[in-house]
């Protein structure tokens, strides 16, 4: 799926840059780096795409020399998660994999680190604090399980299934966007631990990737994670799809209901059994492309308002600072 079809919220920005200031870093400088307008992030509702949220990860830990952000006791250096790849990849499956994985991040004193635990029928990957009494943002926690379920996907080539994810805190942000970050797998909060909770018949995946593949996933790991698309068998992506592919004559329920060979109703209930709704899928495909293309020069807002399936460019201006709290005039003037 194109990377168009994806976008981030501004909690996940604001987090990012959360310790910029206290290293010495300016963030509007990061900011402005990476072509995000500043003020966005003084917008709840703001979303910012994939590729620029990607580039202001990596750019932030450059800056910092820390793959941590400034959250773990100590520096991560850069580097780190190149190593843990090359410790991994000569696993044979997923579960020796996610075994080294844990080791490696165990071997220095971050503060927290995660643990893999096999009982019966259940695998769970915690995250659990190293040090009496350490307090870790939830970011932290995030960070480390965002990256490990993404890892665990990629090595597999398929989007690890997870029966929950445990969050040990409440909510920062909101839930479809903590869904979004698990692949829309469920999300509990305030539990005892932070932890993924899988089928342990995961574990005995065959890892799928090679030194030649790693040397492309390494090139740009943040958005590789990021934008990893390997299930297009659900509902939700088949229906984004289709919507994509016509946005300029944007189909109604009923036409996509056709394309899929199933009656409107059951396609309805489907998408709710999934956590979404047809005018979400529409309107999260249109938001996502204003974003990507607004990130292009010579594009007119006309041309983006059409591109994204908007027949006048009022009504696309109006939906627009819906989705991010601006206009695409002051969204594209802070790039």
């Amino acid at each position: 799926m194109p990377l168009r079809d994806f976008s981030v919220s501004v909690y996940f920005a604001r987090a990012v840059l959360k310790n910029a200031v206290s290293q010495g870093l300016d963030p509007v400088s990061l900011l402005r780096k990476t072509r995000i307008s500043p003020r966005l992030l003084l917008e709840d509702d703001a979303r910012i795409s994939a590729e620029r949220f990607a580039d202001l990860q990596v750019n932030t830990m450059l800056a910092m020399g820390d793959e941590a952000l400034g959250y773990a006791s100590r520096r991560m250096p850069i580097g780190c998660w190149t190593m843990m790849c090359h410790a991994v990849l000569g696993c044979e499956t997923l579960g020796q994999a996610m075994a080294r994985y844990c080791r490696f991040y165990q071997l220095f004193e971050f503060g927290v680190n995660p643990h893999l635990i096999i009982e019966a029928n259940e695998a769970r990957l915690r995250v659990e604090n190293t040090e009496q009494q350490a307090k870790h943002d939830p970011y932290m926690i995030e960070l480390l399980m965002f990256n490990a379920h993404r890892f665990a996907s990629w090595l597999i080539q398929e989007h690890v299934p997870l029966q929950q994810v445990d969050l040990a805190y409440p909510a920062a942000a909101q839930l479809k966007d903590y869904r979004a970050m698990f692949l829309g797998n469920p999300v509990v909060f305030e539990q005892d631990y932070s932890q993924l909770v899988m089928s342990s018949a995961m574990l005995d995946r065959r890892i799928k990737q090679t030194e030649q593949s790693l040397r492309h996933f390494l090139r740009h790991p943040v958005l590789m994670l990021l934008t990893q698309t390997y299930d297009r068998n659900s509902w939700t992506s088949q229906v984004r799809e289709l919507v994509h592919q016509n946005l300029v004559n944007m189909p109604e329920l009923n036409d996509v209901a056709a394309m899929l060979e199933v009656h409107p109703q059951t396609l309805r209930r489907r998408l709710s059994a999934e956590g979404t709704t047809f005018k979400e899928v529409k309107s999260q495909v249109r938001r996502d492309t204003a974003l990507h293309f607004l990130g292009k020069q010579g594009l007119s807002i006309e041309e983006i308002a059409h591109r994204a399936g908007f027949s006048e460019s009022s009504a696309f201006i109006r939906a627009f600072k819906g989705w991010t709290g601006v206009t695409p005039y002051t969204y594209r003037k802070g790039l």
